[in-house]
């Protein structure tokens, strides 16, 4: 009776087992469903990490992506070819551009499109020593430009200047590349283009001097978009729902660090530790304050902006052919 017993016992507890085993193996299934159902997403940056792009980084670490749907994967550019030609060309669905670039790229039939500016207004300068006093266009005269070597600073060199009253070709320009601004300025050139909430930052925490001169106030055209959010045409026509989800995820990335600049600054630094600790909390902390500064919501771009920057560059023969500003870009994506 009693091996009877135990042995009804037994099979009683392997069915037991069993049942419990589908009841799990059910329950797994539809985890094991939602996350086949993740879309692989990839956003190129256009340099290395830095606090232009801590909105997506942010959006990735506290799961907004994931809350979309979007398995996404940041990316930096390698050689050979330019995010603007990866992304253009579908081998990128996202990526991290410039105003200038975007109009360049339309001009010649690339076709890229404007998803959200990420800092509303231009944050970039001319910067010099102290010593060198270089405190307007006039004072380029016999000084050296250090520069990236493109065409495009030319032509701004040239038409402030020429704005200012002086000739253009008083001015020696310096090709120096992707140098270190720090190591080159005052020894190569005398003033370079700089991006403030970077460079700009890193010379006020290292106790250094510098005049500054804001493109922005040199000239209302120069007050255009950078950086940007981009994508290419396809996407815009084909794949609405996930440009749509990628730009929710992306602008809830950047208003939460709008609101919490310090806890950003430690996300972008978990991702890129190479970064200088310092200079990321004190550039994020100036930089958060500018995302969407004047603007009703952050990434909200103006049809004039493009217009105005666009219609500059034709004038100065930047683009053989001009754009409609319209198509350059969209807030269609922004959330409301």
């Amino acid at each position: 009776m009693i091996c009877r017993n135990v042995k009804l016992i037994c099979l009683l507890a392997c069915l037991m087992l069993l049942f419990t085993g589908c009841t799990q193996e059910k329950k797994a299934a539809p985890e094991q469903g939602k996350q086949a159902e993740m879309k692989k997403v990839t956003v190129m940056l256009d340099w290395f990490p830095n606090t232009n792009h801590t909105g997506l980084y942010v959006a990735k670490d506290k799961g907004y992506f994931k809350e979309r749907g979007l398995a996404v994967e940041i990316i930096q550019p390698g050689e050979g070819s330019t995010t603007d030609q990866l992304v253009a060309a579908g081998k990128a669905d996202f990526g991290v551009s410039y105003q200038e670039s975007v109009t360049q790229a339309r001009s010649t039939g690339i076709p890229l499109v404007s998803l959200a500016a990420v800092i509303q207004h231009n944050t970039s300068a001319f910067a010099s020593l102290k010593e060198a006093q270089i405190s307007s266009p006039q004072d380029f005269v016999g000084k050296r430009y250090g520069g990236w070597g493109s065409p495009m600073e030319e032509a701004v060199l040239k038409a402030v200047m020429e704005k200012a009253g002086v000739a253009s070709d008083k001015v020696q320009n310096v090709t120096l590349g992707a140098t270190d601004f720090f190591n080159s300025i005052g020894r190569d050139a005398d003033f370079e283009w700089i991006y403030y909430g970077w460079d700009g930052i890193e010379a006020k925490r290292r106790g250094m001097e510098l005049n500054l001169i804001m493109l922005k106030e040199l000239d209302p055209a120069l007050d255009y978009y950078t950086p940007l959010i981009v994508t290419n045409e396809k996407h815009i026509s084909e794949q609405q729902d996930l440009v749509r989800e990628f730009m929710t995820a992306t602008a809830k990335g950047y208003q939460w660090s709008i609101e919490n600049p310090d806890q950003a600054a430690e996300i972008l630094l978990k991702n890129a530790p190479e970064l200088n600790p310092e200079l990321v909390k004190d550039s994020q902390a100036w930089l958060s304050q500018r995302y969407q500064e004047d603007a009703p919501r952050w990434g909200e771009q103006k049809e004039e902006v493009w217009a105005r920057y666009a219609n500059w560059m034709f004038e100065r023969g930047l683009i053989e052919q001009n754009i409609n500003a319209q198509e350059a870009f969209t807030n269609e994506f922004l959330p409301q």
